[in-house]
């Protein structure tokens, strides 16, 4: 049998709708700052859709320089932004590494959509032949992983798993097996996305998945009697995880630790959960039992928590079967109302919501929900977020296809 060892994180990054870096995000999230505004990136003063939530006052050009925005699509843009502060947070010298023995887990849900939609429109108006050589490596969605290894020379695997908005959960908990079990010291594990345009919007408006009226409070309200779809929205996040005594050796600040993942599907629908949440269930029971954590130990739960019909009330049901009493007992939020839903990335950036969570023992709210449906009855820190010490949380993300993945964070102690 592998030897089991802790991993822990050392390194955090982000760029998304409440906050391009850490410290804004964590400060937006504990004051519930609401990251949804008008459309920006294009007119939609005519569309069904005309709210998202949307990346803010960044400058890419000078971050990033005109070069690389012209190699990358937005989505691999995030990721490398992100990254880029996770690794200063991590303080990490991979030249004192044996970099096979560091792997890149970053992923997207959708991948370069832009670049699709941008490519496609000038190969029609002027032939297959002008379009971009940048075209196929911008698009893809291992891009992401392979740009964060090639810009710090990362040379153990460099792997993306897609499984929709579920994807980076994957990545993380992919990435924490992979050092727990010994493969790896270090992984830098997450995910982007960078879709608001019509071709994104739209896609998912057809589906009539997302919400359409004008009041950016009433837009992203989980749990809600009235809520009708979620928000899009674009960001990334980057952890940095590492084994606990490489990071020791280095004198790295820890601020959590990861002890637990599940993966499941429902195999029940293409868009649609199983509607009685055992597959979201049996994933937060088989993450919790690979943490040796028992169910009445959890004091949070970053729900996924869309602010869509069926999704609310079926992960409701599946914490109430998956903790019993007990999910009556611990506090519940969906940090969707505040980002809207990032899609692929949204799991590493509530990963890292989770994470400072439990490490300053402050539980970010659900903002805007005001009637909760009668199938939604658990306590889900509406309006303010609450200060409760922290030991155990569990991060849930559910993925069109009935994909399930689920951490449980741990406050570090030595």
């Amino acid at each position: 049998m592998l030897e089991r060892r802790r991993v822990v994180i050392t390194g955090l990054g982000t760029v998304n709708p409440i906050g391009n870096d850490i410290v804004s995000t964590w400060e937006g999230a504990k004051n519930g700052k609401n990251g949804i505004a008008p459309i920006t990136h294009y007119d939609a003063s005519n569309d069904e859709v005309k709210l998202a939530a949307e990346i803010k006052n960044l400058d890419f050009e000078a971050r990033l320089g005109v070069k690389e925005i012209r190699r990358t699509d937005r989505f691999s843009q995030l990721a490398l932004l992100a990254t880029d502060e996770a690794f200063k947070d991590s303080n990490i010298d991979f030249s004192q590494m044996d970099t096979l023995r560091v792997g890149v887990y970053y992923t997207s849900g959708i991948g370069g959509l832009e670049t699709l939609d941008i490519q496609k429109a000038r190969a029609m108006e002027k032939g297959y032949n002008r379009m971009s050589p940048f075209f196929i490596p911008s698009a893809i969605i291992n891009l992401a992983a392979g740009n964060i290894a090639i810009k710090y020379g990362i040379k153990g695997p460099a792997i993306s798993h897609v499984t929709a908005c579920a994807s980076s959960t994957n990545a993380v908990g992919e990435a924490f097996r992979a050092i727990r079990d010994g493969y790896l010291d270090m992984a830098i594990a997450g995910g982007s996305e960078g879709a608001v345009i019509p071709f994104g919007i739209w896609g998912f408006a057809v589906m009539q998945a997302l919400y359409r009226g004008n009041d950016i409070n009433k837009a992203s309200i989980p749990f809600d009697l009235n809520r009708s779809g979620f928000v899009m929205g674009e960001g990334a996040g980057t952890l940095f995880l590492e084994e606990y005594e490489h990071a020791k050796k280095r004198n790295a600040h820890i601020h959590a630790e990861i002890v637990g993942y599940g993966s499941t599907c429902d195999a029940t629908h293409i868009t649609g959960p199983d509607p009685e949440g055992n597959g979201a269930m049996n994933c937060m029971l088989i993450a919790l039992k690979d943490g040796a954590v028992n169910p009445d130990e959890v004091d949070y739960i970053n729900a996924h928590g869309t602010s869509t019909p069926l999704n609310d009330s079926v992960e409701t049901l599946a914490i109430k079967k998956a903790f019993n009493q007990h999910a009556y007992e611990l506090n519940v939020s969906s940090t969707k109302s505040m980002t809207g839903h990032l899609l692929g990335a949204s799991g590493a950036v509530e990963a890292i919501l989770t994470i400072l969570a439990v490490e300053n023992d402050f539980i970010p709210p659900t903002i805007n929900t005001k009637e909760l449906d009668p199938l939604c009855d658990l306590n889900y820190t509406l309006v303010k977020g609450v200060a409760k010490p922290l030991k155990y949380a569990i991060s849930n993300s559910l993925g069109f296809g009935g994909h399930n993945a689920t951490i449980v964070i741990k406050k570090f102690k030595e």
